[in-house]
């Protein structure tokens, strides 16, 4: 009896011991984070041993499951923010480079002569009584590198000159510039003669300078009409005859009035001969970059010098003509 009794009284695994083994089942494939490892040890500490509170299984496992469906710790929510954050920097970054890189290349600003003092300018192609005279703003890099007018592929001048009728037989290419007086009553200049990259590297002041400079050109010369190829080559001239900016209602494209006749020479007390001086004709620029006005409103506009010069023209050979006949 007292053998049997001692084997009655031999003690029983707890009902923690018991929880502790079903809660983990064997050869179990998924590895238990260290979270959950925490509170298995916690757990197993606080119950092993003690029955004298029933509850204490049921708030260990309410315990767990609240940890594991607790978020990331803090540590690692922070770790994965600052790398999301450093990749947005580095892509704000790497537009902003690009952006500066955009605006470097494009930004406008005086250049002094030094600047392109290893290019050359443009001869000019002049000869006594023209019928017309075209006046660019300065050579180009491109230009000033060949030695031929408006000779960059995206200049329109010379698909100009032929569409409105001022070279009517071909589409003439910059290096054929010097045949224009000869064998079209044409020629060239420009109203500053050095060379930069755009005409937004040239200062006010020696626009206004040049145009000076052309005024004496033109009555030496006198050509029946002086063409300026671009609006900012008519406020130059305009400054220089008036001493203040032109305004907006006083620009027009086309033939100018004739009290703004360029190259007028004689007067009262003059050496030279009377000249009333060349009608202004304000054409558009012929630069790729000016896009304000497109190509057909280009035209339209250079298609009226082009009527005029073809009336001239005609009107020249038909007196060469009398004359011929008369001799």
């Amino acid at each position: 009896m007292a053998r049997k009794n001692s084997a009655a009284r031999k003690p029983k695994a707890n009902k923690s011991e018991n929880f502790e083994l079903d809660s983990e089942p064997k050869n179990s494939s998924t590895p238990k984070s260290p979270v959950e490892d925490d509170a298995n040890q916690k757990f197993s500490s606080t119950t092993k041993g003690d029955t004298s509170h029933p509850d204490d299984s049921m708030m260990a496992r309410e315990h767990i499951g609240a940890i594991e469906s607790e978020p990331l710790p803090l540590s690692s929510a922070r770790h994965q923010s600052k790398r999301k954050r450093t990749m947005e920097n580095s892509n704000s970054k790497s537009l902003h480079d690009i952006s500066l890189t955009k605006k470097a290349r494009t930004a406008k600003g005086y250049a002094p002569p030094s600047t392109y003092a290893h290019l050359k300018g443009l001869t000019d192609t002049i000869t006594p009584n023209l019928l017309c005279l075209f006046v660019g703003l300065n050579p180009g890099i491109q230009t000033a590198t060949l030695g031929h007018p408006y000779a960059h592929p995206s200049n329109h001048f010379w698909r100009l000159l032929h569409s409105s009728g001022l070279t009517p037989h071909r589409q003439l290419a910059p290096a054929e510039y010097v045949i224009l007086p000869k064998e079209y009553d044409l020629g060239n200049t420009n109203i500053v003669d050095r060379a930069t990259r755009n005409g937004g590297e040239l200062s006010k002041d020696e626009m206004v300078a040049g145009a000076g400079v052309l005024d004496e050109k033109i009555r030496k010369s006198q050509p029946e009409v002086v063409c300026l190829v671009g609006k900012s080559i008519w406020e130059a001239v305009w400054k220089w005859k008036y001493g203040k900016p032109m305004k907006a209602h006083e620009f027009k494209y086309g033939f100018q009035d004739t009290t703004e006749n360029m190259g007028r020479s004689g007067g009262l007390g003059g050496t030279e001969t009377p000249w009333q001086g060349a009608r202004v004709f304000v054409a558009t620029s012929t630069s790729g970059l000016a896009a304000s006005l497109s190509i057909p409103q280009k035209q339209e506009i250079w298609r009226q010098l082009g009527k005029w010069v073809e009336k001239r023209r005609n009107e020249r050979k038909g007196l060469k003509s009398e004359g011929s006949l008369s001799s």
